[in-house]
């Protein structure tokens, strides 16, 4: 079933971000350019299978709507927990799906980076590495996975955001005169600000296309190839 043309837009928009230790759903109305948050529903981490399509529902009654009264999804597709990028994208594909919704996907470093106003935004990636950004919401930018040594071989932005503590560490490692700006973690409403002249102007991605942006391989992959080490907590 294809999505609705593309073009300016204007209607309701959902939002899905499942990428976190937590994670939200938000809904808001596109009109002139312009976006107006209706609500939004944070998700408790490791609960999203079970939760997000509920919430998602309860955004829609709030607002005395349907499914088929959404114009577009906008979904964070990574970088994440793999987990909770793959309910994301699950959810937003068998909802483009069925309705016949167009879908924009966005990083969630870049959402960060926008929420935060900071040229370069960082992620924890676990077992010692970062997701980083470098670049500005709204400008190509270049993301990558990387340790504190590897950080340590780039030239450092002139700040980075980040909203947990892990990061922090590693960039005090790596880059320790670097000043870091804390902030919140990104959200659902985060991504809908971000995204809204992307809506406006109908940037969808095929659904055939969509994909998850990992950043990292899975474990199964790199703990499957033979004489891989074994796996640490």
């Amino acid at each position: 079933m294809s999505a609705r043309p593309q073009g300016t837009r204007s209607g309701l928009v959902l939002a899905i971000d499942t990428c976190g230790p937590s994670g939200s759903v938000a809904l808001a109305q596109l009109a002139g350019g312009q976006i107006s948050l209706l609500r939004e529903i944070e998700l408790a981490g490791r609960t999203y299978s079970a939760t997000l399509i509920a919430s998602i529902g309860e955004l829609l009654a709030a607002a005395g709507a349907q499914l088929a009264d959404l114009n577009s999804i906008v979904v964070v597709n990574g970088p994440g927990s793999f987990t909770g990028v793959r309910v994301g994208l699950s959810a937003a594909k068998g909802l483009a799906e069925g309705a016949s919704l167009p879908v924009l996907p966005v990083s969630r470093l870049e959402v960060l980076a926008f929420k935060a106003a900071a040229p370069a935004a960082a992620l924890d990636a676990h077992r010692g590495e970062v997701f980083l950004r470098i670049g500005e919401a709204g400008e190509p930018g270049r993301e990558l996975l990387a340790d504190a040594s590897e950080l340590a071989s780039i030239i450092p932005p002139a700040t980075v955001a980040v909203c947990d503590d892990r990061s922090a560490k590693i960039f005090e490692q790596a880059w320790p005169a670097l000043p870091l700006i804390r902030s919140a973690a990104p959200s659902a409403a985060d991504a809908l600000r971000l995204c809204t002249p992307r809506l406006a102007a109908g940037e969808f991605r095929d659904l055939a296309l969509l994909d998850g942006h990992y950043l990292r391989r899975s474990d199964a992959e790199i703990f499957g190839e033979p004489g891989a080490p074994p796996r640490s907590a």
